[in-house]
């Protein structure tokens, strides 16, 4: 015979209150400590657990986050992803993540999937929102952050290191160290981060009177720097120092320098990557990078979603976040540097 599940009203008769006293201790509003036990033993006994779609159809609150990211093989992501679903869930919320190429109709067809599961938000980490989409979230009353990624005009409020004043500082960390021909493989240049963290770069060595020795667009791939490496190596004048883009790929230039040309790092060049994952303190690389500061990209990133769902009036914010230069093995270090 089939057992009929336990309601909330038979909840609220076996522990002796309310059943709007059941829906505060399982909705994480207020309720006393010793209401909440009784809840909580009284539904451990009868096998109950509250229906979230039927409180959202109620409510017209999901309680779910939705997130679109476009790829994981960065070792950066798995790190936020972990960070921002335990904030979330810290505020009452769930995360649903979506997978997204980095091109607009597969970004289109994840964020339809995300408004037909009425998700209260959404975190955008490192794609873009066509002009369109944000009119479609904007129509469904779906609030959208950006992570990691910025996009003027957007109406999206974002967040983001502060990667210009990082690529500064990266070229006046070789600069001050004595590197005279200094190449850059960048992250993929269609992505804010990319191009800023390159503006920063270049900045800084002008403001050394310097330039760069090659820009190349490593693409934000692995496969894609180590060949960039290759290309740099094979010139007459091969740089004494490589700035790349991010940890992902600076990994994968070390390799191809170390085991493919048989170079040494830092003796022979300089290697520098930005994002500091956990990989890069492993001795395996020991990778001298500009940090991340992942935790408050977090904090503010879940911050500002939470205070937009609460009030769709609050206006958007551009917050960028400084990280410092974390200076390891891989670098020669400047004459009286200190960490």
């Amino acid at each position: 015979m089939m057992t009929l599940k336990a309601t909330s009203l038979d909840v609220a008769r076996l522990a002796g209150v309310s059943q709007s006293a059941v829906s505060r201790v399982f909705s994480g509003a207020s309720a006393s400590k010793s209401t909440a036990l009784k809840v909580r033993k009284a539904a451990d006994e009868l096998g109950y657990r509250p229906n979230s779609l039927a409180r959202a159809m109620i409510t017209g609150k999901s309680r779910i986050i939705g997130l679109v990211v476009a790829y994981l093989d960065n070792q950066f992501y798995p790190v936020a992803l972990e960070r921002l679903s335990n904030a979330l869930k810290a505020e009452g919320y769930h995360i649903l993540v979506f997978m997204a190429e980095n091109a607009q109709d597969s970004i289109s067809n994840v964020v339809e999937e995300l408004i037909d599961y009425q998700v209260d938000g959404i975190i955008a980490a490192s794609v873009a929102m066509s002009s369109d989409l944000t009119q479609r979230c904007a129509v469904a009353g779906i609030p959208v952050v950006m992570f990691n990624r910025g996009q003027d005009g957007s109406g999206h409020s974002s967040i983001t290191s502060a990667n210009i004043e990082g690529g500064r500082r990266v070229a006046d960390f070789l600069v001050r160290a004595g590197h005279k021909r200094i190449a850059h493989i960048t992250g993929w240049d269609g992505s804010s981060t990319g191009r800023d963290r390159r503006r920063g770069f270049c900045d800084g060595l002008a403001e050394h009177d310097c330039a760069p020795l090659a820009i190349i667009d490593g693409m934000f791939n692995r496969d894609v720097a180590s060949e960039a490496a290759r290309v740099l190596m094979a010139r007459a004048d091969a740089p004494d120092a490589i700035f790349v883009g991010n940890d992902h790929m600076a990994f994968a230039v070390m390799d191809m320098l170390r085991h493919e040309l048989g170079l040494r790092v830092p003796q022979d060049l300089s290697v520098i990557g930005y994002d500091d994952v956990p990989l890069a303190e492993w001795a395996a690389y020991d990778l001298t990078t500009v940090r991340q500061p992942v935790r408050r990209m977090v904090e503010a990133t879940v911050e500002t979603l939470i205070g937009k769902i609460e009030d769709p009036e609050r206006p958007t914010q551009k917050i960028e976040i400084d990280g410092p230069l974390i200076a390891r093995g891989s670098a020669r270090k400047p004459e009286g540097w200190t960490q």
